[in-house]
């Protein structure tokens, strides 16, 4: 993982590290690049794998992407697989064309899919979960079972520029030197708002976890949860949105 959290990386590369060795298997790789559907071994058990795609499109959700996952869920969930969901995404893709051609819409379709899974689900927060974006990528609103997250998590509502730039808009245009002045303002915004502490401490995050033990935690979670039974209303059938 790069240090800066602004630098792109190869998602895959982290996977590899924390599932059984050459166990990976990428399904539609060339489709929908900035989102990662996957299965993989943990511990001798098979899981799938949703996971953020930074290396493409800073691993933000458009409607492909939101598709691609949400049938890659449905799918997992009818095979009774449990589920690992790897979150590090800055948010939906802005655009007026993506708004016209439905992208609430096919954001909604992966909300459902992970809301009617009844397989048991995991969520780790590696890097960037803003808005949104991070509600459907199976946060603990959405059902997960477990919810970890990585010290240099930044779970917020937006990043520290975009919050600052609203927040302190009219701080910023009065001060003697507003670049530095908005400099400031993003670092203690950052320090205070984007950490996973906040989150664990409202319940948002069920614990944070060093990156060397993520195979460890994940083992142990979805070894606890082998035996989890899904109790579902009396009902004919979901209402997933078209």
């Amino acid at each position: 993982m790069p240090t800066d959290s602004r630098a792109a990386y190869d998602v895959r590369a982290v996977l590899a590290d924390i599932v059984d060795g050459e166990s990976f298997l990428d399904v539609h790789g060339l489709h929908a690049t900035n989102v990662v559907t996957a299965y993989a071994r943990l511990d001798g058990r098979p899981v799938a794998i949703v996971a953020n795609q930074p290396l493409f499109r800073a691993g933000t959700l458009d409607i492909a992407a939101c598709s691609k996952a949400a049938r890659h869920v449905q799918a997992a969930d009818s095979a009774n697989l449990p589920i690992l969901t790897v979150v590090d995404t800055p948010g939906f893709e802005p655009g007026k064309d993506l708004e016209w051609r439905g992208m609430i819409r096919h954001g909604a379709e992966l909300v459902h899919a992970y809301a009617a899974a009844t397989v048991p689900r995991v969520c780790v927060v590696v890097r960037k979960a803003y808005g949104g974006a991070y509600i459907v990528m199976d946060s603990r609103s959405m059902g997960s079972d477990l919810v970890l997250a990585w010290p240099q998590a930044e779970i917020a509502v937006m990043g520290a520029p975009g919050a600052v730039a609203i927040l302190n808009r009219r701080e910023i245009a009065e001060a003697e030197d507003p670049d530095a002045h908005r400099a400031r303002l993003e670092v203690g915004y950052r320090d205070r708002y984007c950490t996973p502490t906040i989150a664990a401490e409202r319940g948002y995050v069920d614990a944070v976890i060093e990156p060397a033990d993520t195979r460890a935690h994940l083992t142990a979670a979805f070894r606890r949860l082998a035996t989890k039974r899904a109790q579902q209303p009396n009902r004919r059938h979901s209402n997933s949105p078209l």
